[in-house]
């Protein structure tokens, strides 16, 4: 369930972002179309962005998606977020690169922060009152 509130507060992954737009029929394009929609409220910050913007000019991925497509869909992304400004200090994921997303989760209290890091990020399961789940959970709850 989404709680008692209507909408949730919500931080995608990076991975996430990056399977929707590898896989525009996949579960984690319905979860990012539901968060330009503002099925729920989507937190970001600037590094957020910037790591979506970075992946997206890896080679791999940039032979898999056009760079008009990463744009506007960061474009979409960034006008649907609620931003956060300042992030506590958080070391707590075994990959130090991941530890941003649970400081924005921490500081935009949020209820769900959703990954396909199935190795360090969902071991966690929680951080504070925010549950990490897969996109396939998430999902789920969403009904999408």
């Amino acid at each position: 369930e989404l709680g008692k509130r209507r909408v949730s507060r919500v931080v995608l992954d990076t991975n996430i972002i990056i399977s929707a737009l590898i896989s525009p029929n996949g579960v984690s394009a319905k979860i990012v179309a539901a968060a330009i929609t503002q099925r729920f409220e989507i937190l970001a910050h600037q590094r957020l962005l910037d790591e979506i913007r970075m992946t997206t000019a890896y080679p791999k991925i940039a032979s898999r998606i056009s760079r008009a497509q990463a744009g506007r869909l960061i474009n979409e992304l960034a006008d649907a977020a609620t931003f956060i400004d300042r992030l506590p200090n958080v070391m707590r994921s075994t990959d130090p690169s991941d530890d941003f997303l649970l400081a924005l989760a921490q500081a935009g209290n949020a209820d769900f922060l959703v990954t396909g890091d199935k190795r360090d990020l969902i071991g966690l399961e929680t951080h504070g009152n925010t549950k990490i789940i897969s996109a396939r959970r998430f999902a789920d709850i969403l009904r999408v």
